[in-house]
């Protein structure tokens, strides 16, 4: 595994990001004092670099096999620079220890603005921001690039938000380079997590995989920030109970005002539109969904010159999703899907 990361770093001219030795980690995140957060890839640390800027160093769990997802963190955002993209600035291989270093992120995930409980600090207009500015960096990554970038796990906990409250896609462990030219992509097993990961991956009967399988998950993103609830409870067994933009769509189809508590007029513009554009985005059959240019110019554009798309079908058969990852971002063995 070492080796492989040694020969893929030294064959990689055109990447910006630094690299540190494990001395110079450890003393940037004071011995690994502050933890930000855990998870199935390993231990996110804060540091302060020398020129006093803060830092978040992911120290990566040593059980992930071959490396991969560090040499696809290294390769795909090592080479970039965009404003909704977070920014890798180095990186440190030590004998077995490996880790990243990315810009700080102070206001954390997504997943635990529009899911809180607590008085919450977005608004609809900033809410409409922060999916405009996700939809905008997987644009670039899709096809502002001389390799296109399949992201293939777009979801809020992998949505970073600055000071500001800007966001930045994050997390390139499951992404993947391709040709521009590629329209479908090979891959040998599912990836993503379970209520984002697009059907094609699963069911090889509706399309190839393609970067149309990020704007899937993208959908379902947005139909989270809209509706400021998740779209799929992972732990209840029937799919009939628990498919929320089903419900969506028949209260747009049937001209139903999506009732929001305390809203004004503004918000439920905002609302609708997201909601009409996430719609579009999870079509089941990948030809079927828009570019995520054309998303862009859907969440920019007036709510009035969209129309309500098909109804968002859900792939029936009984199936076994393996290698994909579960809602705590682990990586799951077999998990058995459940038809309407």
């Amino acid at each position: 595994m070492y080796n492989n990361i040694e020969e893929f770093l030294q064959g990689q001219n055109n990447l910006i990001p630094i690299r540190y030795s494990f001395s110079e980690i450890k003393k940037m995140t004071k011995g690994f004092r502050e933890i930000l957060g855990e998870g199935g890839y390993g231990t996110v640390f804060k540091g302060t670099l020398r020129s006093g800027r803060l830092v978040a160093v992911k120290v990566l769990s040593q059980s992930k096999a071959n490396g991969q997802d560090f040499i696809n963190e290294v390769a795909t955002i090592g080479r970039i620079h965009h404003v909704n993209v977070v920014q890798l600035i180095g990186f440190c291989v030590h004998g077995s220890k490996r880790a990243l270093i990315y810009e700080f992120m102070p206001n954390g995930s997504l997943n635990k603005h529009i899911f809180s409980s607590e008085t919450n600090i977005l608004n609809y207009d900033k809410t409409y921001d922060i999916a405009l500015g996700v939809a905008r960096g997987i644009d670039y990554l899709h096809q502002g690039c001389d390799m296109q970038i399949l992201h293939f796990d777009i979801k809020p906990h992998n949505i970073l938000l600055d000071e500001n409250l800007n966001p930045k896609v994050s997390d390139f462990g499951l992404a993947k380079l391709y040709p521009v030219e590629d329209s479908i992509v090979p891959l040998t097993h599912a990836r993503g997590t379970l209520g984002y990961m697009a059907p094609e991956m699963v069911y090889q009967n509706i399309g190839g995989v393609s970067y149309k399988a990020d704007v899937y998950s993208f959908g379902m993103l947005l139909m989270e920030m809209a509706s400021r609830r998740k779209n799929l409870n992972a732990f209840t067994e029937h799919l009939s109970q628990i498919y929320f933009p089903t419900w969506i769509y028949d209260q747009l189809h049937d001209g139903k005002n999506i009732e929001i508590q305390d809203a004004t007029e503004d918000d439920r513009k905002i609302c609708k539109k997201m909601m009409i554009v996430a719609l579009w985005c999870i079509q089941l059959k990948p030809t079927d969904r828009p570019s995520m240019n054309k998303v862009v110019k859907m969440l920019e554009g007036d709510v009035e010159c969209l129309q309500v798309p098909l109804k968002p079908l859900h792939p029936s058969p009984n199936r076994e999703i393996k290698g994909a990852r579960d809602n705590s971002n682990q990586v799951s063995s077999s998990i058995q899907s459940h038809h309407p």
